[in-house]
């Protein structure tokens, strides 16, 4: 496939399930690296889309904590695709796979989010998130592999 990306005919099927997560957390102003490891749980919800719960152990400079995340994935405005909201409802963004590849911005006051999707194949996929702004210069980037 070109770029190595799968497509995907409806991404709240395709991510359905269980996935480990493996997240590297690159300060790219003052050059501090985390690591986040856990999983993720996509679990239908009542009337459509998916209920994505993370949790896991964040590492930053050598100190470890839990740390997790809700969002909710719902049916998009065109078929196979989805709307990502926070867990209180605010909008994230839009989800299109149906190519195996998706770019979608978030912005968060004065900061700019703006994340890559690839399908890698059935069972992997990876978000790079590249936050700019003044309050933040970050690189993040998650691989994940379907468990089970």
């Amino acid at each position: 496939m070109p770029g190595g990306c799968r497509p995907v005919e409806d991404v709240l099927t395709h991510l359905a399930g269980r996935w480990r997560v493996e997240r590297t957390v690159r300060d790219l102003a003052g050059g501090g690296e985390g690591h986040f490891h856990g999983t993720t749980l996509f679990s239908p919800l009542d009337g459509g889309g998916l209920l994505h719960e993370e949790s896991g152990t964040f590492t930053w400079q050598g100190v470890s904590r839990p740390a997790e995340r809700t969002l909710r994935f719902l049916p998009g405005r065109a078929p196979g695709t989805a709307d990502v909201r926070f867990a209180d409802g605010r909008p994230f963004h839009g989800l299109d796979l149906t190519t195996g590849r998706h770019t979608a911005d978030h912005a968060c006051s004065a900061d700019l989010y703006r994340g890559e999707f690839t399908v890698r194949d059935a069972d992997h996929w990876r978000t790079v998130w590249r936050v700019g702004g003044p309050a933040k210069d970050l690189l993040l980037t998650t691989d994940y592999t379907r468990v089970g």
